[in-house]
This record gives C-alpha cells, structure tokens and sequence, in this order.
C-alpha cells in the first residue's frame, strides 16, 4: 500500500486556484490548471484520454480530501514537519537562484577552454600582510616597472631591483586556476603577458610560453622513494641506487604492483600497488607530468627520475582524450558539477540577482552616505562586536529597502565586519566592491526568503512536498497503523475472505548470502551433502554465511515467465554481486497452486486488503463532510 501511495505522491502537486474551477470540495476549489499540472506531471501514453482523466480525478480528490482532513488535525504544525519542509526548501531554493543563459554560458566556455592546455609562467611580488602603506606603494611600483620593463622588450633577468624572475607553472587547463587567472591565461596570445594583477598577498605577472591540444587524462601507478627531510647528496645518491635496483627488476619480470607494496613511500597508493586516481593537466608538477606525457602506450614503464619529493619510477595504466563532441552528455555533466563546485559560478549568481533587484522592490537610501558607510566598515575590523556595531550612531538607519525588508548600516557593518574576519573568501576588496557583495547577498537572501512569490515552479514544489509528508502522517493514522494493529479485525478479515488467501505454486527455499564466491562454493559444497544440516552450517560460519528459510512462490523466485520447479533439492546458479558476495537458492520441497495459506502466512495480504477497506470508510466519511462536486463543463474541455 505504502508502495503504491509513493508512486502516485509526485504527481498529487497543488497549485494557486485558477480562472477556471474543475471541481470543489466543501468551500475549497481545485481549478483546472492546477489538476493538469498534476496530472501531466505523471503523463503516459495512453488510448482513451477521457477516461484516463476520469480515473486521475477520483485520484487526485481523494488525495485533497486526504490532506484537507491532515490539515484539519493540525498535523501541519508537527514540529518534524516543519524542519523536514525547511530543509527541503534550503536544498531546492538553489536551483533557482542562478541565472540559466549564464550558467549555460560559463559551462560552455568551460568547455571550449577544456580543448587546449596552455603553458604558463609567473612574475610574483609578495606584498607581506604587515607591509606599511609606504612598503606597499613601492611594491606596485615595482610591479609596474617590471612589467615596462617586459614591454620594452627586455628579459626580466635585467630588471635591477627586486631579484625577479619567471616561474614555469607547467600547463594548465580550465578549472586548474582561481577563475579570474584563468581569464587571463585564455585572453593572451601565446608568447605574451600580462600586466600587474593584484592578489592578497602580491603581484603577480602572467605569461604564456605555449599551447597543445588537451591532453586528457591519465592513469598511472607509481613507486615513490622519498628524500628524507634536508636531504644531502649522498642521501639522493644512495634512493637513485635503489630505484634502480627496483627499476632493473621490473624489467627482469617483477609485479609493479609487489614492488610498489614492498618499496613505495607514497603512503596513498603503495597498498593498492601504487594504482593513483586519475588525474588531468595541471595537478602535479610540470617535470612529472613530462614524464607521464612520455608514457605512449599502456603498460608503458618509466626510467627512474627525480622530483623535489624524490625518486619516481611510473607505468601508464590508461589515457583518457578530452571529449570534443560538445553533445558527449557525460563530460557536460563532469564540467557542469565542477561548475557548480566552483566559486566562478558566482558570476552567474551576480547576474541573476542583478536581473531580479528591480522586481524586488529594491532602494538604496541615502542616509549614510557612502563615504561613511566605507570608513566605518574600515573602523569596524578592530570592533567586530554586534555590541561595538549596535551604538554607532547611524546604525539603526536603514541602507538598503525590498518591499517588505529594511537593511540598516549595522546590517552593513556586520557583513563588512564578519566578511574580512578570517574569511577564505576574502580577497582584499575595496570597500566599493564588499558593498556590491553585500547588496548581491542581500538581493539574493531576500529572493530566497519570497521565493514562492516569485517562482510558481518552485512555490508548487513546496506544497507538493508538504502535502505529501501530511499524506503519509495521515495515511499511518488513520488506515495503516490502524490495519497493522487490529489483531482481532484482521483475523475478521480473513476468516469472511479465506478463500481469497491460498498458495500459488510454491516451494520451501533457503536463500544463502555469502561474504564471497569462494565462501559460497563451500556452503554450495556442504549443502549438497547434507541439505538438512543448514542450520548447523549457519550457525558454524555465521562470520561469512547467513541463510534463510521459507515458504515462496515460484513467481518470486524462478520468475513469471517460466514459475516451474527446479527440482528437490536443486540449486540455482549462483550469482555474484559487484561488492565481492554470491548467493544462490536451495529449494528443498514443491506445493501445488492452490493450498490455504494459514493466517500467519497470509498476514501480510490480509494487512493490505483490510487497509484498502479502511481507506474507503475513511473517504466515504470525508466526501460526506466535504462533498465533491465536478463542472463537467471544465472537465470535457480536457478531454
């Protein structure tokens, strides 16, 4: 019953009433739009259109009636129902707090960025958090010299101050780098740079030294033998030594997999024969994936070399291409949850909640003016206290106004506040630029909080999910609860429909679940020679065998295609599951169709029956309290 109740739940959505009223219970309307919407949600093919829309009305005013009668009950107040509904609109709200067109758009940039690898170098300049404001002025200006410097012509190695030089970061592709460096990558020709950009902690100077097809992704397995902290000469010397020792094994026929369980240091692999998850370009360093690069074929097995971590020796397992057929519904998907996982997808979002700010009643006032709204937020990084932020003078007055919320410059100090103190996120943005964050946050949590004003999609969304946890609060009240627990109605029920309660062809089977194929060969072994002694056998080895007894029907078991019994006895074949376990069938003894089930065996399909009969009580008492009344007129224009 319950089964059945799940399937039909996702279609009994409810709606706003609309122009045109299909049916009424009691004082209450359902229109027309409302019911298609259900109804075409949950829409097969079928070949009497009329009569299919008969039969999803008496489905759908049965559920209303249900959830009208919940209602009644004040059962929509359960305190579990209520965080189960909030949670529910937290998870969702997000899939309509995003602009579509740029979503679509960031992801297909994604993929045509994911078509090349680009080689890139850096010019850094640290800039020290402590750095005075007089350091600070004399970095920029080292980085705008450096980069006139680069535009003259001139190698950097020429520059006389600052010690700079250029650092190869290997190559790169989308998603490698923060996205506004990768914008900057993928904007210069190869060969050029780029000028001074300001990050947190410096300046840094991009370059493009050369651009490949993508290379796709790898597998590989590897040995790693590691330096050992500081390590000298002689240490480097004596781990290349025994690298080739190793190397000239394998070579001689040696398992990769042994020698990487007995040599490696790569605590993350050498346990699974050094096996590593796949990777792309840009994830290590630039002379180790050289050398993965060099690896033509699988199977293929490097020359031992060196890295700052130590000594490699790595043999290709597979090379994957990058898709190029931008209908290869796989990759978009991979592209499009590292989209969604990305911070870049918060271009979208600052779109969309540029889009949306007008239809939201959105003001800003100007009783503070900027100057103060910045210098304040300034002030308030040594008081971040809600405290120290409450007794500023303006910061009761209101800064930004939606139709049906205030934000005051406390609100805005707090943000400020709360958004510099040990923030990832916080990149070292001007006051201007926190202030447009905090307007888009705003705009954004304010959409959130009236989205089932905006969205009707999403405001049908919600009651189809409340009134689907109110359906099954009253559906265990009053029928299932009900059935399962009435002992003596039940055993009424099955005493005045007996007849209705016999055996199908069925048979006594053991079902044995094994932890392994292995351990189910020898339960099939010991079974074979003493089927009764399964309870022993059960018992013995209970650590990696669990078997089950009981009365079936073949149609369970053998199928409906061919419910024959296999024979006193017989096994079925065993079949062996992904997770590393096998189990089979024993059928040890035949019954014909036809025999009485006991109450007992029959439990189950009384409950079910007598939850049907208790269901329609309930319904015939609601469409007498509530009466259900069809404009036939509305109803035939679906037809």
């Amino acid at each position: 019953m319950r089964k059945v109740l799940l399937a039909c739940i996702a279609a009994l959505g409810m709606g706003t009433a609309g122009a045109q009223t299909l049916f009424t219970f009691g004082k209450y309307a359902v229109s027309k739009d409302e019911f298609l919407r259900a109804y075409n949600k949950n829409k097969t093919a079928v070949s009497n259109r009329e009569q299919s829309i008969r039969e999803y009305l008496e489905l759908y005013s049965n559920f209303k009636l249900k959830v009208k009668a919940a209602e009644d009950l004040k059962l929509d107040t359960i305190p579990q129902l209520h965080t189960d509904l909030d949670n529910f609109k937290r998870q969702v709200a997000e899939n309509y707090l995003n602009d579509e067109k740029g979503m679509r758009a960031l992801l297909q940039e994604a993929f045509d960025r994911s078509q090349s690898d680009r080689r890139v170098s850096i010019i850094s300049i640290p800039v020290p958090l402590e750095a005075s404001p007089a350091d600070t002025l004399q970095l920029a200006k080292t980085a705008t010299e450096a980069y006139q410097h680069l535009k003259s012509g001139k190698d950097i190695s020429t520059y006389g101050a600052g010690n700079l030089s250029w650092k190869d970061l290997g190559y790169v592709t989308a998603f490698s780098l923060p996205y506004a460096y990768e914008n900057i990558v993928y904007a210069l020709p190869v060969g050029s740079f780029s000028g001074p950009v300001r990050t947190k902690n410096s300046w840094i100077i991009f370059r493009v030294t050369a651009q490949r097809p993508a290379a796709g992704k790898w597998k590989i397995a590897q040995i790693l033998f590691s330096y050992p902290p500081e390590a000298q000469a002689s240490d480097k010397a004596r781990i290349a030594a025994l690298a080739d020792s190793v190397w000239n094994l394998i070579n001689q026929g040696a398992s990769f997999a042994d020698m990487a369980r007995q040599y490696s240091n790569d605590k993350l692999t050498y346990l699974v024969g050094g096996e590593m998850p796949e990777f792309g370009t840009g994830k290590f360093a630039p002379e180790f994936e050289e050398q993965v690069l060099a690896l033509k074929t699988d199977g293929m097995l490097s020359k031992p070399f060196a890295t700052s971590f130590g000594v490699h020796i790595i043999r290709r397992i597979s090379q994957s291409p990058v898709p190029s057929d931008t209908s290869d519904n796989t990759f978009r998907y991979e592209l499009n949850q590292k989209l969604l996982q990305d911070p870049r997808n918060t271009v979208a979002r600052e779109r969309f909640a540029q889009q949306i700010r007008p239809s939201l009643g959105f003001k800003k006032t100007n009783l503070v003016s900027d100057a103060d709204l910045f210098r304040y937020a300034d002030s308030v990084l040594l008081h971040p206290e809600d405290a120290y932020i409450d007794k500023l003078p303006f910061s009761k007055k209101n800064v930004i106004t939606f139709s049906k919320q205030q934000l005051s410059a406390g609100d805005w100090l707090k943000f400020a506040a709360g958004y510099r103190s040990g923030n990832p996120q916080y990149k070292g943005e001007t006051g201007r630029e926190l202030w447009n964050k905090f307007v888009d946050i705003s705009t954004l949590d304010y959409y959130r909080n009236h989205l089932e004003q905006f969205s009707p999609d999403y405001r049908f969304q919600v009651q189809e999910f409340r009134d689907g946890n109110l359906l099954f609060e009253i559906m265990e009240r009053e029928v299932w609860s009900k059935a399962s627990e009435d002992s003596v109605a039940l055993k009424n029920h099955y005493e005045a429909n007996k007849s209705q309660y016999t055996w199908a062809a069925s048979a006594n089977i053991l079902i044995v679940n094994c932890a392994s194929e292995d351990a189910a060969k020898r339960a099939m072994d010991a079974l074979r020679q003493n089927p009764d002694a399964w309870r022993a056998l059960a018992d013995a080895r209970a650590h990696e065998i669990q078997i089950d007894s009981g009365r079936y029907e073949l149609t369970q078991v053998v199928g409906e295609k061919d419910p024959r019994f296999p024979g006193k006895n017989s096994f079925s074949p065993m079949v062996r599951n992904n997770d590393g376990t096998a189990g089979f069938y024993l059928y040890l003894q035949e019954y014909p169709a036809g025999e009485q089930r006991n109450f007992s065996d029959a439990r189950g399909l009384v409950i079910n029956d007598y939850q049907l009969v208790l269901e329609k009580k309930w319904l015939d008492q609601l469409r007498k309290k509530y009466p259900v009344k069809v404009n036939e007129t509305v109803l035939k224009s679906m037809f």
